[in-house]
């Protein structure tokens, strides 16, 4: 089977490096025009975040395609973190304990690490339970969502942060039911 994950586009928070989390934004205009530019192959079935960076995402690179909404692969709740970018936290304690566990420890007030990656590897398995018969599936998703999914079932095998993709990019995979091939990056 062949699956596509596709980061959404840029929000202003990726502009200015904010952790945007569980913040409900939406596409910036720079994140509009550089999706337009993009081609993606359809495929049979479209899983989609139901924040809105991923939902305008979906509908600018699969125009008129029926989307099934996971809210299970939102992206991490980064708690006290949410909106505010480096600079904005710097001296802030709660954040400089966060740094130091390699950024392992939990958010601070938000989701842990472990809990987030496996509330994706969850909900992958229960889509993959319900239409893993279809020929291919598409998921327009979070940078976060993506990293734990290909950290978890990828090969070649690489850490969490060593799958990090670009907004508006992704990987295409091949699936056999237990592991995902990466074909390329897209």
């Amino acid at each position: 089977m062949r699956i596509l994950f596709i980061r959404h586009g840029l929000t202003e928070g990726n502009l200015t490096k904010k952790y945007i989390g569980s913040t409900d934004q939406p596409l910036c205009s720079e994140g509009i025009s550089e999706l337009k530019k993009k081609s993606f192959e359809r495929c049979s079935l479209l899983v989609c975040s139901p924040m809105k960076r991923c939902i305008q995402t979906a509908d600018i690179i699969f125009p008129g395609q029926e989307k099934i909404i996971c809210n299970d692969m939102k992206e991490c709740d980064f708690g006290i973190l949410e909106g505010k970018n480096h600079e904005e936290l710097n001296g802030c304690e709660e954040y400089q304990e966060w740094i130091d566990s390699g950024g392992t420890g939990s958010f601070p007030g938000g989701e842990s690490p472990a809990l987030f990656k496996n509330r994706c590897i969850y909900a992958f398995m229960d889509i993959m339970k319900k239409y893993g018969s279809r020929s291919s599936l598409a998921f327009v998703v979070h940078g976060g969502t993506i990293m734990a999914l290909m950290e978890r079932f990828a090969f070649p095998k690489k850490d969490f942060y060593g799958w990090h993709i670009d907004n508006g990019c992704g990987y295409e995979c091949g699936y056999d039911g237990e592991s995902l091939a990466v074909w390329k990056k897209i």
